[in-house]
């Protein structure tokens, strides 16, 4: 393993919507001499990234091509549907995918859901990214669905969701190259896992030896009273009487 003692920093990619920031602030706590370098990415670039060395981990969202990376679920997210505030579906608190089949729902490049049905009416182009069909929802041309942390990031006052109870949904995961676990790393996955400073993985065992050192020196003594107690001593007395007797 590469010691902690060996890099210039930590590299950790995130994802839009994906908040590092408590994670970032207990590794600042935990390692002050490792900077925690903070890289936003696309979920394609995120990976790229690993793989080129660019980035120790990244934060992102699954489904990914897993070859040669390791990866942690940490959470999932819940869909929402982005809609206008006007809107009638802003009358409900929540609706399912059969209940969008009547709108327009857009599905830009980046998007993240994994769809085998995707929800509605098809729009007549797909827009690049999720920001640019934010902006086509704003204009009236349709709905989307997309995890709430995304709709939350691209957050307008003309604009609301509500949680779509049946779409697919979102896993964040923590990702890095297999070959790649290094001392950091171990320390970011018990961050991330909310492993305390002093759980077993966050501090070194004790010795063995030192372990074991106690437990004999009260065996020792345990035996040389009993050894030096003579027979019909007060010691043999005391430790007859505190022995109950059994009965046939």
């Amino acid at each position: 393993m590469t010691g902690m003692h060996a890099a210039a920093s930590f590299r950790l990619a995130y994802v839009p919507g994906v908040t590092p920031g408590k994670w970032a602030r207990t590794w600042g706590e935990r390692v002050p001499a490792v900077p925690l370098e903070l890289i936003a990415a696309s979920t394609a670039d995120a990976v790229t990234a690993l793989h080129d060395g660019a980035a120790d981990a990244a934060l992102l969202r699954l489904p990914i091509d897993r070859s040669g990376l390791s990866a942690i679920p940490l959470y999932t997210e819940t869909s929402v549907v982005v809609i206008p505030k006007d809107h009638e579906v802003a009358a409900v608190d929540e609706v399912t995918v059969g209940d969008l089949a009547d709108y327009v729902c857009l599905r830009p490049l980046d998007d993240c859901l994994g769809w085998e049905t995707p929800p509605g009416l098809p729009a007549n182009e797909r827009p690049a990214t999720t920001a640019d069909a934010i902006e086509l929802v704003a204009a009236g041309v349709g709905l989307l669905v997309v995890p709430q942390s995304l709709a939350r990031l691209h957050h307008r006052k003309d604009l609301t969701y509500r949680p779509v109870t049946d779409a697919p949904q979102s896993r964040v995961a923590l990702s890095w190259l297999e070959e790649q676990t290094t001392d950091l790393m171990e320390q970011f996955i018990g961050i991330v896992r909310g492993r305390t400073v002093n759980s077993s993985r966050g501090r070194p065992a004790a010795p063995a030896a030192a372990q074991a050192k106690p437990k004999a020196n009260a065996s020792g003594n345990a035996r040389k009273s009993t050894a030096g107690g003579k027979p019909g001593s007060g010691a043999a007395r005391s430790a007859g009487r505190s022995k109950p007797r059994r009965r046939g």
